[in-house]
């Protein structure tokens, strides 16, 4: 694995590669640049690893979701991820007061960090698949400055999923 932030600029590709389990891989051409796994399928808790630290991912509440952000084995939350449902999207709040928008499309086959005067830090496009979900993703450049960058481009995904998750589950109720 290299550092996230010798691939800004770069093509990268989010992969799925066994349909029957929560488990993701951030491909750089043929090389594997970080890995996102569910605990379980069910649950939200999931941890990402790149060669910059493994951070682990958990939703908690109902009716107004966040995310909490935390570095492996710690008890502290790095960051605050805050679900807004209705605009399709969040916000990232970081501790030092820092705030990064997140959203996504209609059809949700988008989805982007930006700052906020709305400039484009990464972004996730051709989200998509029925049985491997798998996703384009740019680091761009503007995001090589932000030292939380690598564990924003694995949060991302997770975000996604869990929007394809509770698309998903609402499709079936």
């Amino acid at each position: 694995m290299v550092k996230l932030a010798e691939l800004v600029g770069h093509e990268l590709k989010w992969i799925q590669p066994h349909a029957l389990k929560m488990e993701y891989e951030l491909h750089a051409g043929e090389m594997i640049a970080a890995t996102l796994r569910f605990r379980s399928s069910l649950g939200s808790f999931a941890t990402a690893t790149s060669a910059d630290g493994t951070w682990t991912f958990k939703r908690v509440g109902f009716w107004q979701t966040k995310v909490t952000i935390r570095a492996a084995e710690s008890e502290t939350d790095l960051a605050t991820f805050r679900n807004n449902t209705w605009s399709g999207g969040g916000t990232l709040e970081l501790l030092d007061g820092r705030k990064y928008p997140a959203n996504t499309n209609f059809w949700s086959t988008q989805y982007e960090f930006k700052t906020e005067q709305g400039e484009s830090l990464i972004s996730y496009r051709k989200i998509g698949g029925i049985l491997h979900m798998s996703s384009v993703t740019e680091i761009h450049p503007l995001a090589r400055n932000i030292p939380e960058m690598p564990w924003m481009v694995l949060l991302g995904w997770y975000l996604t999923v869990m929007m394809h998750m509770d698309s998903a589950a609402a499709a079936a109720a």
